[in-house]
């Protein structure tokens, strides 16, 4: 089967392997839509580990089952991480702490033409596409997911005012979110299709990143790892408020320390997705509440990824570059 191979950002080779053969409780999916992550772009930390096979937004069709769950033909989305359900942090609900939820994968990774799904994944981390769902829509559940569960942790509520920086997919997913919660939104960025784009999502207002903004918001969500971000985003919290780090910077962070503590303002990040936020994920697309076929700009084969990794780090009129069988 081919794989991509993944060197670094700029030398991804399509190479063959083994189709993976699959063992009892497992499944091997035919991959037919994986989205490239902002992760993927993540050079200096993606490249510890090369080489290898990237590639954790997928959907496709069973085409082998040793599972007595799920059965040939069915259309899934399958998480890459998924909890043990067992250990002090899951029954905390605290899935995302877990140890094998950071340890876990696909085999060889979903950039490739089929994966084999690991028994654990296939219990705890796969969820039949509704018919209303497709191929490429399957691909945002996880990101959809992770929004949900950042904005859970911070308590994004009605009558808030959400200040989202960087309006890429993650922000864009945030917008829509944040407005179904019924929040006054305002986005950011320095790219002038993303500022349309957010607009579009349903943010109230937008601005330039390079301009000084005259608001406070009660939650700011860091979507945009760029460090004068992050220094406007310390300017702009308002008091009692909450920095969600949905990216990071590449660099040691100063924090004004003194302000947080007469403000009482925090700072809290966010890994991943739980279970409950995959459900949620799926729900929220299949009902039509949250629309992610916009955000789906690029439709490449695998056979082109490095095009599509081009294309997603310039970052120019690119959202969501998904790669299609």
């Amino acid at each position: 089967m081919k794989t991509a191979i993944y060197y670094n950002n700029n030398d991804i080779r399509i190479e063959e392997r083994p189709k993976p053969e699959i063992k009892n409780g497992e499944i091997l999916v035919k991959v037919r839509a994986s989205g490239i992550c902002g992760t993927d772009l993540m050079e200096w930390y993606r490249i510890k580990k090369a080489p290898r096979v990237l590639g954790h937004e997928i959907a496709g069709d069973i085409v082998a089952s040793g599972s007595d769950k799920y059965s040939i033909g069915q259309r899934v989305f399958v998480s890459h991480h998924v909890p043990c359900n067992g250990c002090k942090y899951c029954l905390a609900g605290n899935h995302t702490a877990c140890e094998t939820l950071h340890k876990g994968n696909y085999d060889p990774g979903g950039f490739s033409e089929f994966v084999r799904i690991p028994e654990i994944n296939v219990e705890n981390g796969t969820y039949v596409l509704p018919d209303d769902i497709s191929y490429e829509e399957g691909t945002m559940i996880e990101p959809l997911a992770c929004v949900l569960r950042a904005q859970r942790i911070i308590g994004v509520s009605k009558g808030q005012t959400v200040l989202v920086m960087g309006s890429g997919i993650s922000g864009l997913l945030n917008i829509k979110v944040a407005k179904l919660k019924n929040t006054k939104v305002v986005a950011t960025d320095i790219n002038d299709y993303r500022l349309n784009m957010a607009k579009e999502c349903g943010a109230d207002e937008v601005f330039n990143a390079n301009e000084e903004l005259d608001i406070k918001a009660d939650r700011i969500i860091m979507c945009t790892g760029a460090m004068p971000a992050f220094e406007a985003a310390f300017r702009h919290i308002d008091k009692k408020g909450i920095i969600m780090l949905f990216a990071i910077p590449n660099r040691n962070l100063p924090i004004p320390v003194e302000d947080f503590w007469r403000n009482e303002l925090s700072i809290v990040s966010s890994y991943g997705a739980a279970p409950v936020d995959l459900e949620e994920a799926l729900e929220l697309i299949s009902d039509g509440r949250i629309d992610v076929k916009d955000m789906i700009t690029h439709r490449l084969k695998l056979e082109d990824i490095q095009k599509g990794f081009k294309i997603a780090g310039e970052a120019k009129d690119s959202l969501k570059v998904v790669l299609t069988a």
